[in-house]
């Protein structure tokens, strides 16, 4: 079985359009608009092992946040489609991400439940721009629109940190490590890993 998604979305502030492919090679064409967005988008897919096309346009020259929450929601929605019913998946995964003097820890699960929990950000990242386009206080926001429209639980901690570059893109790795081995086939599961028989 293919686990593929093409999702597109269009309001009067972004268009989205999302290819994905769980069992990639970690090939991945970006564009938002947001050229640091991009570079995490990139180390997300490449990380994952993903197969990622990301085609967006918005109002960037008013924000960036529309374009990246709406991206980030239509990644969930890919996410969650090509996971299927998670036949013979891992389920959970989690990753340890060193990056310079940045630590950061990301965990999954993929149980139909959305939820996140992300913490350990320092109070600089509040305010700070990083590239003079990405906003890092929209860290959240990608976080959270992932993990409710792909169905997933996630948690994301910062354990250390001092630079903004480093703190936001150890964060995405983290989940990237995380998310490839819990939609990771198992050839130990025959069916769906639960013990309530769905997810």
């Amino acid at each position: 079985m293919n686990r593929i998604a093409k999702i597109e979305r269009t309001t009067k502030e972004s268009s989205i359009h999302v290819e994905l492919d769980l069992d990639g090679a970690g090939k991945v064409d970006v564009s938002t608009g947001v050229p640091f967005f991009d570079h995490m988008l990139t180390a997300l897919g490449a990380h994952a092992s993903f197969d990622l096309v990301v085609r967006a346009t918005g109002d960037v020259e008013i924000d960036a946040h529309h374009t990246v929450e709406d991206t980030a929601i239509v990644l969930g929605q890919a996410l969650r489609e090509a996971i299927g019913d998670a036949s013979g998946i891992r389920r959970f995964g989690d990753a340890w991400i060193p990056m310079d003097e940045t630590l950061a820890h990301a965990a999954v699960d993929v149980s139909g439940r959305p939820y996140c929990v992300h913490v350990g950000e320092p109070d600089l990242l509040a305010g700070y721009t990083i590239g003079n386009n990405y906003p890092a206080v929209l860290n959240r926001h990608v976080f959270e629109s992932l993990a409710f429209h792909a169905r997933i639980a996630l948690h994301v901690r910062v354990i250390h940190g001092r630079d903004p570059h480093h703190i936001t893109e150890a964060q995405f790795k983290a989940i990237a490590r995380a998310l490839r081995a819990a939609v990771e086939r198992d050839p130990r599961v025959t069916g769906i890993p639960s013990t309530k028989g769905v997810l």
